[in-house]
């Protein structure tokens, strides 16, 4: 049984609004992680998104994650003071001919999709063209708008990664970026720094290790490995967990109305971790129990679940 004490493993939440059930659910995974390794667990409040950003919701999460007895075990980290990093991330891709300027708005890029055959499916996103690539003629005299990140073609972009995805799926996983994504966003056309960017130098600047979150990331680790491997930085582990579902099966989310934690006390809290627990495929704990208590024994079967 491995017990890593080298282990860090991190929430890092959104602040558009208060903690729900879904996001409770990965916020207890990273951190049983995390403590069945005998390593740290980190809270970074990934406010880039700023215009999604609801004032107030940081605090609010942090006390919530308190409440149920998950606590930083270092300084909170905003992703917005840490725009300088991102920079520097930036300019080390240009300079290494691995990000390029883009004047593509989204009409365009349908436009480009539909001039090849290939039409974007409803609701999904479709791989960009490559039309700013310096070999296809760069901006031609347009304007920059963002700036992408080269995934290059063949092999050169198909990732492979162990992974271990929700509860059924698992081992080693596939994908081919350049067909699935294409060249994606570094910085967007209104300044604001792209999540693929921001997470991976956040992950290495704070030493993370285990990444541990909701199956709809999963998609963004090949995307996540490649920055990594052009930056020269580590590829932590990575582990997705089951999702919370409504019941028309869509993803709980803040944006479809997922009502936040009630955690008004001690029973409340345990009744909301219970219930992530169950999702997790973790034994309820009695009621009566402490936090404390119920958070020791998840890590015991997490531990034993996940050496």
């Amino acid at each position: 049984m491995s017990q890593d004490s080298g282990c860090i493993g991190r929430f890092a939440p959104s602040p558009t609004g208060p903690l729900h059930a879904g996001s409770l659910v990965a916020a207890l995974a990273s951190w049983l992680d995390a403590r069945a390794r005998n390593g740290r667990w980190l809270v970074r409040i990934e406010d880039l998104d700023t215009p999604r950003c609801v004032p107030g919701a940081d605090t609010l999460i942090l006390e919530q994650l308190a409440a149920c007895g998950l606590t930083s075990d270092g300084p909170v980290v905003w992703q917005s003071q840490r725009g300088a990093h991102y920079l520097a991330a930036l300019e080390q891709l240009i300079a290494q001919g691995q990000a390029y300027p883009c004047a593509c708005s989204r009409k365009d890029i349908e436009a480009a999709l539909l001039a090849r055959g290939l039409p974007r499916e409803r609701h999904q996103a479709a791989p960009y063209p490559g039309t700013c690539r310096p070999e296809h003629g760069g901006l031609r005299g347009r304007a920059g708008r963002a700036w992408r990140f080269h995934v290059g073609q063949g092999e050169a972009a198909r990732v492979s990664w162990q992974d271990a995805i929700g509860s059924t799926m698992g081992g080693m996983q596939v994908q081919a970026v350049d067909e699935v994504v294409g060249d994606f966003v570094l910085q967007r056309a209104d300044g604001l720094w792209a999540y693929q960017l921001a997470v991976v130098v956040d992950d290495a600047a704070q030493g993370v290790t285990h990444v541990v979150r909701g199956q709809d990331l999963a998609d963004n680790t090949p995307r996540q490995i490649l920055l990594q491997r052009a930056l020269g930085l580590p590829t932590p582990a990575y582990l997705h967990t089951p999702l919370v579902r409504d019941p028309r099966g869509d993803k709980l989310s803040k944006q479809h109305g997922a009502p936040p934690l009630d955690l008004q006390d001690p029973l409340t809290a345990l009744t909301a971790l219970n219930a992530a627990a169950q999702v997790l495929d973790l034994p309820a704990q009695p009621a009566g129990s402490t936090t404390a208590d119920a958070l020791a024994a998840w890590t015991q079967a997490w531990r034993q679940r996940h050496p």
